[in-house]
């Protein structure tokens, strides 16, 4: 079998960015799981990554002599596994519209910018599903919860419900890990699937509707509202109100709010009674702030909330209007709605104005966050945020 390494296109990753400054592409979570994780699902295979140099120290590239390179934002199906895995040594293969889907060749040192002019050409048969924008996130999340659920619970037999106050709809759709505490909860699948992860926790009077995937050791509070096509990933908190949203793992929405149509990604807070808009008054499609093009894109979607990147954190009763993008360790809080875009490393509010996110102080933040769940945070952390405040200041400068 060939090595399985994903690569970022350099196309797709400046769209998919603040999520992609701390990540390769394929490892953004739609679904249950991350791009990466449903490609070792699928394949039964390691992979590793092709990324940004200063990402490479977590995420190393492994090559061999027998090398397919797969499109990062690739979402794999039974079609495409087939046609990858048929896909000869020394040939490339498209999309209808020219795309690079995937590269076999025995060279270790393929890259995007090599082109793929020398190799023959195959054009994929199907159709297929791509991440290629951030709000692609939360609109295959649904989709792509029922495919995860599939491959995982295939032949394996779900944990008991042992609460007799939790009430369950269309049961044989819903499957619970081992360790997973569940109490007077209603748990509603007749939409879609519902997955519980290891030692995950759903409080009294929760109420989850499918499609719903929760990560190990996350918590549902009390009274929670989940509606379908949520995705909780591993180690998060949380409470409110939250529909058709993704959160990427270890971020914390503990407390009552409206988070809709939205994306965090890892180590982020929503203070208390933080809400978000997904929804403009006069129902016009959605702009938000691309950094493919340093101005507003078009999402064509009349529902679009908040895009927050990692260790971004928000204050008590702070409010984000539609297509809200915030970036990498931001710290916001204040009265009124927050700007449309909040670059990397600022800290403040509209009201006040922002400031730059000393460095020093966001690495100690990002240190004691992480430490706090038994998790380590080295130099090589370190590395990746310092190049990302670099990469940022310019953004800073200008609001």
């Amino acid at each position: 079998m060939p090595s399985i390494i994903l690569f970022d296109d350099p196309i797709i990753r400046p769209q998919l960015l603040p999520f992609t400054y701390t990540r390769p592409v394929a490892a953004i979570r739609c679904g249950i799981h991350t791009i990466s994780q449903k490609w070792e699902q699928w394949l039964q295979l390691p992979v590793s990554f092709q990324t940004e140099t200063y990402l490479q120290s977590h995420f190393p590239q492994i090559t061999t002599g027998d090398n397919l390179y797969i499109n990062g934002a690739l979402c794999p199906d039974s079609k495409l596994v087939e046609e990858l895995l048929s896909l000869p040594v020394e040939s490339a293969l498209y999309s209808v519209g020219n795309e690079v889907l995937a590269v076999r060749t025995s060279s270790p040192s393929w890259t995007p910018g090599i082109g793929v002019e020398h190799l023959a050409a195959v054009t994929c048969a199907g159709s297929f599903v791509s991440i290629r924008n951030i709000w692609d996130i939360f609109m295959h999340n649904g989709a792509q919860i029922t495919s995860d659920f599939d491959q995982l619970t295939k032949g394996v037999k779900s944990s008991p419900i042992t609460d007799p106050y939790t009430r369950c709809y269309q049961a044989e759709s819903i499957f619970i890990e081992p360790g997973a505490n569940i109490k007077a909860a209603i748990l509603n699948a007749e939409g879609g699937p519902i997955y519980i992860g290891k030692n995950a926790i759903i409080q009294e009077g929760a109420t989850i509707h499918g499609p719903f995937a929760m990560g190990e050791n996350s918590v549902v509070a009390q009274n929670a509202k989940i509606r379908m096509n949520t995705t909780i990933g591993p180690s998060c908190k949380i409470g409110g109100e939250v529909s058709g949203s993704v959160l990427f793992g270890y971020s914390n929405k503990g407390h009552d709010g409206y988070l809709g149509n939205s994306v965090l990604g890892e180590w982020c807070n929503l203070g208390a009674n933080t809400n978000n808009s997904n929804l403009k008054n006069d129902h016009s499609n959605v702009k938000l702030h691309s950094y493919a093009t340093n101005s507003l894109k078009d999402s064509g979607l009349t529902f679009c909330g908040l895009f927050m990147g990692d260790y971004s954190k928000a204050g008590i009763s702070t409010m984000f209007n539609t297509g809200t993008v915030v970036g990498v360790h931001v710290n916001v809080f204040g009265g009124g709605f927050q700007p449309k875009h909040i670059p990397s490393f600022s800290w403040g509010g509209k009201a006040d104005g922002f400031t730059e996110y000393r460095f020093e102080k966001a690495v100690a933040v990002a240190k004691d966050t992480v430490h706090r769940r038994g998790l380590s945070f080295d130099h090589t952390d370190e590395d990746i945020l310092l190049e990302i405040f670099n990469q940022t200041r310019a953004h800073r400068e200008s609001i």
